[in-house]
């Protein structure tokens, strides 16, 4: 009975919610396309001609904004689920902390890249804490991808959520880069703990 509500609730904030209606109007996957957006006004990470990774990319807002908004990029997104393609997009289904799957993302480029990003969040259990740590434990493993992958004047984006390992992350992160920012976009849901940082410049 409570799940019904649960769900009752959530489809009738989905349909109140001004950023759904116009990723529908706009023809992007989901949402999460506008926190994106609000990142780079404010942060300028993208450009013409550039090279990305979206990790953990299904079901593909990101992707869909840097390929249809910055002309000559070369994109690569993967995820463990299966996704619909996207024009001018590399799209790989399997686990990017897998030897063999970031090999296949830098032959690929042939080169180290200009931008990192990750909208990933694990499976949510329902106790906050759990997913805070669990996620954490995705955006290292994205920390580490990113340093070894990136160009020197490079920039990665991850979601990060108000946890125990939120404080670990950008030290981690500060360690690594020369600029690092926390961030929430006006599109994130007010009652949700995730934040995005964002790192320029490899020390």
């Amino acid at each position: 009975m409570k799940k019904n509500k649960f769900s009752k609730n959530w489809i009738i904030k989905q349909k109140r919610d001004i950023y759904v209606k116009q990723s529908k109007i706009e023809g992007y996957r989901s949402r999460a396309v506008y926190k994106l957006q609000e990142i780079n006004k404010k942060f300028k990470i993208l450009k013409n001609g550039i090279s990305v990774v979206d990790l953990g990319a299904a079901p593909g807002s990101w992707s869909q904004f840097v390929s249809r908004n910055y002309k000559n990029s070369k994109i690569v997104s993967i995820d463990l689920k299966e996704m619909d393609e996207i024009e001018n997009i590399f799209q790989i289904k399997g686990d990017f902390t897998d030897e063999q799957q970031q090999k296949k993302i830098i032959d690929y480029f042939g080169n180290k890249i200009d931008v990192v990003i990750s909208d990933m969040a694990v499976n949510t259990t329902g106790n906050k804490n759990v997913d805070s740590l669990v996620t954490g434990e995705l955006s290292i493993e994205a920390l580490n991808f990113s340093t070894n992958t990136l160009k020197k004047q490079g920039s990665f984006v991850s979601k990060i959520f108000m946890g125990k390992s939120f404080n670990e992350i950008v030290e981690m992160s500060k360690r690594k880069f020369k600029e690092v920012h926390v961030f929430k976009p006006p599109a994130s849901r007010k009652n949700s703990k995730e934040n995005f940082i964002i790192c320029k410049q490899l020390k």
